[in-house]
């Protein structure tokens, strides 16, 4: 198939993508109801692992890269702060808030990216980026108002959420470097094996009190589909897309989550949200767009 007959098909396959990442906030919502969190993570790193060494067989047989000895502290590091931080944050704090709350948050990576950009690379930042930032950082604080004084769980969940998000702009940031070197799928593979051991230490305790046999064959199989398609192998295929279309134009398309999130939670789960909340969500995607494409300099540098 040639480059221009694929195109079509790559912007078919990140729509579908969007809607498979848009519901897997339910699915993991429901899930974890079943599991709780730590159980989540505990069969997250029994299958992705297993998963990242299928995709590198597939892609390098029995001969896979070697990386020099200098590599292997950053990758360290990378692996601490990308899955034993970032996963274990993310995964407690969906537990405690919303599929809508844990999709916009995420969606707001790109302005703590900037910041983080400003701040480490001493990078300029555009009049329009710092008003996105603001935007960005206002529409959330209006999207949590309710919150504010809710249910203090649900509280705690959207302040680890911002966490979160925090955590996976820095490791975007970090892992620029070792991803131009060795390419995403080596970096995501090899880090998903340094995680896997004290990822499976820290949360067998807990998972080996769920009654896994009780488990309804729906159930393990939205769990296989959200682990293994739509986490792992839906970031492989991100970044095939970011390199078939672009990434200027697939990251507009990360803005349709948010809004793919709360009608699928809406419709599944009964979650309920008013004007002032969807006012916020727009909010807070406007500013996200102002910060991420109001500098192209910026974007490329970042990326």
């Amino acid at each position: 198939m040639t480059t221009t007959a694929r195109k079509p098909l790559a912007l078919v396959l990140a729509l579908a993508l969007v809607l498979i990442w848009g519901s897997n906030y339910s699915v993991l919502k429901a899930a974890m109801a079943h599991i709780g969190a730590q159980g989540v993570i505990f069969l997250r790193y029994l299958i992705t692992p297993a998963c990242a060494a299928a995709v590198l067989w597939w892609r390098y047989g029995l001969h896979w890269p070697r990386l020099k000895r200098e590599d292997w502290l950053p990758l360290i590091g990378l692996t601490l702060l990308g899955h034993v931080a970032h996963v274990t944050v993310m995964t407690h704090a969906m537990d405690l808030s919303t599929p809508f709350s844990s999709a916009l948050i995420s969606a707001c990576g790109p302005v703590f990216t900037l910041v983080i950009v400003r701040v480490v690379w001493k990078h300029r930042v555009a009049r329009i980026q710092a008003l996105g930032v603001a935007l960005a950082l206002l529409g959330v604080l209006v999207f949590v108002s309710d919150k504010i004084t809710g249910p203090k769980a649900q509280s705690l969940g959207d302040l680890l959420l911002l966490a979160g998000a925090v955590l996976f702009s820095s490791h975007t940031v970090a892992a620029g470097g070792m991803i131009r070197r060795h390419g995403s799928l080596v970096v995501l593979a090899y880090t998903t094996f340094l995680a896997t051991l004290p990822l499976l230490l820290i949360n067998t305790p807990v998972a080996m009190q769920v009654a896994w046999s009780g488990l309804s064959p729906g159930m393990w199989l939205a769990l296989a589909w959200s682990l293994a398609i739509a986490s792992f192998f839906g970031w492989l295929i991100w970044g095939w897309l970011n390199e078939e279309l672009g990434v200027p134009r697939c990251a507009p398309l990360l803005y349709l989550l948010p809004p793919v999130a709360g009608v699928i939670s809406w419709f599944a789960l009964g979650e309920s949200f008013g004007p002032v909340k969807v006012a916020g969500a727009a909010l807070a995607i406007l500013g996200v767009a102002a910060a991420q494409f109001g500098s192209a300099n910026t974007h490329s540098r970042a990326s």
